[in-house]
């Protein structure tokens, strides 16, 4: 995508309108085509920028013009950031600027006044980074009327740099962590998470008490999540949700400044209870999620569309698939501009699957509209949900008897990910898949024995076991059980448990 078009993107139509004024200010000139180029590229007219500058005969005046444009919406979407946050982050910033003038301009008394407000808020917020330029701002002008004692002001300042110096370690470590992710979803690297987990914070002479923060649990449980969603197996994470049970426990006083990283921690819980069948529990975090949610409007935007996700699973799995839909319809009917496009496309093919599993046509409208390549697809969503989103349509069309069409995907499928599952040693994919084109070729072959005992073979495999696999599964047992693959997937998870 064009990166102009990209930052336009991220403006209400109100934003936009006052960028254009912004615009307009600053040219001083009437001949200045950025107004026009700006209309050029929304519009994606290809044609008409062409008129605007002839890329070939003038191509340094038009790639000056981009940057340009690109530059001042920069700029305005910074001065909107800082003017139109309320966040006490940068209330704390506002005010170490505020006072940073003050003292330079010799007003003094109410300098320090700003700079002590903020420094309660950076304290809280235990934003290290910012207390240190604050405190390096009081010790420079520490020798005025009316400075804090300079021991003292010393002494808080080597303790929030030992602060700084925990804090990058932590980081650091969750840096690596994340590295060593990436290694072990790309090259099925066999790995145990926890002495992984523990190598690393020797690595980083991470303490155990430096643990114990909002921050450090919300990291250490994304790890986790991460790690578990690549094997498809939460019972290998329970460890680290005991741990952050305890941690939990111990938390009296729910502080506001941590308020993204708790809700981020009840989401985690949740999706790792959802996972695990335990539906009832899923649904509790939910609701002390959506609790917290509803304390702060920034935050309900930003988790709500997670939060009715793991809801209409929750519903979906226990029966309740009517409701399960209309939660879907309605949180995509509802969708606000700020929307995360991960989060929309999240929702949209869960939808489309359970339409599906409940045999109706509405999954194959579904489908259309996840338009977004495979390889965006893979940046965005990764891997797996990439898979699952290809088998997901070869199966669709395939139950809406467009034989052609779902062979034709099929044969893509294996063109471009048969390597990747190899290497990865995901060959249960592979086996399913031809399950499925089996059944393609010869629907009745699913009603002889031997056919029947390689889908229940692989149905009752441990590592098949997860909600989503077992929803595959079920819609190749419905072509024999002349019953919806809803009903089937319901059995498999009642049998389980």
């Amino acid at each position: 995508m064009d990166p102009i078009l990209e930052l336009t993107n991220l403006l209400s139509s109100t934003d936009k309108i006052l960028f254009k004024q912004f615009l307009q200010r600053k040219n001083k000139r009437s001949d200045v085509k950025n107004l026009a180029l700006l209309d050029l590229i929304e519009t994606d007219d290809i044609n008409g920028l062409e008129k605007l500058y002839n890329p070939k005969k003038n191509n340094d005046a038009y790639h000056a013009l981009r940057k340009r444009l690109q530059d001042n919406l920069l700029l305005f979407l910074s001065q909107k950031t800082f003017e139109s946050s309320h966040s006490d982050t940068y209330d704390a910033l506002r005010l170490v600027v505020v006072g940073r003038f003050l003292l330079e301009n010799d007003v003094v008394k109410i300098a320090f006044k700003c700079l002590d407000k903020a420094e309660r808020l950076a304290e809280e917020l235990e934003q290290f980074n910012l207390l240190n330029e604050l405190l390096l701002l009081k010790l420079q002008y520490a020798h005025l009327p009316g400075a804090e004692d300079l021991e003292a002001l010393t002494l808080r300042f080597l303790q929030n740099q030992a602060d700084m110096q925990r804090e990058a370690k932590l980081n650091m470590a969750y840096a690596f962590l994340r590295q060593e992710l990436q290694q072990i979803h790309l090259e099925r690297k066999i790995v145990n998470l926890t002495a992984l987990v523990i190598a690393t914070i020797r690595k980083y002479k991470i303490s155990a008490p430096d643990l114990m923060t909002y921050k450090s649990v919300y990291q250490i449980l994304f790890i986790a999540n991460e790690y578990a969603a690549i094997q498809q197996n939460y019972g290998l994470i329970e460890r680290y949700i005991n741990l952050t049970n305890q941690f939990m426990q111990g938390q009296s006083h729910k502080k506001q400044s941590y308020l993204f990283y708790h809700i981020s921690i009840l989401y985690f819980l949740a999706n790792f209870h959802l996972r695990r069948k335990n539906f009832a529990g899923s649904a509790s975090w939910l609701k002390e999620m959506m609790g917290l949610m509803l304390t702060d409007s920034r935050y309900y935007t930003v988790f709500y569309l997670r939060h009715q996700l793991l809801a209409a699973l929750n519903l979906f799995f226990t029966g309740f698939a009517d409701d399960a839909i209309a939660l879907l319809q309605e949180s995509l009917a509802n969708t606000k501009h700020r929307a995360k496009p991960e989060d929309i496309e999240d929702l949209r093919i869960c939808l489309a699957m359970f339409l599906a599993l409940c045999d109706d046509r509405g999954s194959l409208k579904q489908l259309t509209l996840l338009t977004r390549t495979d390889a965006w697809y893979e940046k965005k969503m990764g891997m797996l949900w990439t898979i699952r989103k290809n088998l997901a349509e070869i199966l669709v069309y395939a139950q809406f008897s467009n034989i052609e069409l779902a062979m034709s995907r099929l044969t893509s499928f294996r063109r471009r990910y048969k390597k990747y599952l190899l290497k990865t040693s995901e060959e249960r994919v592979l086996v399913f898949l031809k399950l499925v084109e089996k059944y393609l070729v010869n629907p009745d072959l699913a009603f002889e024995p031997a056919y029947r005992k390689s889908v229940l073979n692989l149905a009752g495999g441990v590592e098949n076991n997860d909600i989503f696999t077992l929803s595959f599964i079920a819609w190749l047992i419905a072509r024999w059980e002349k019953k919806t693959a809803y009903k089937v997937v319901l059995g498999l998870i009642e049998d389980e448990g």
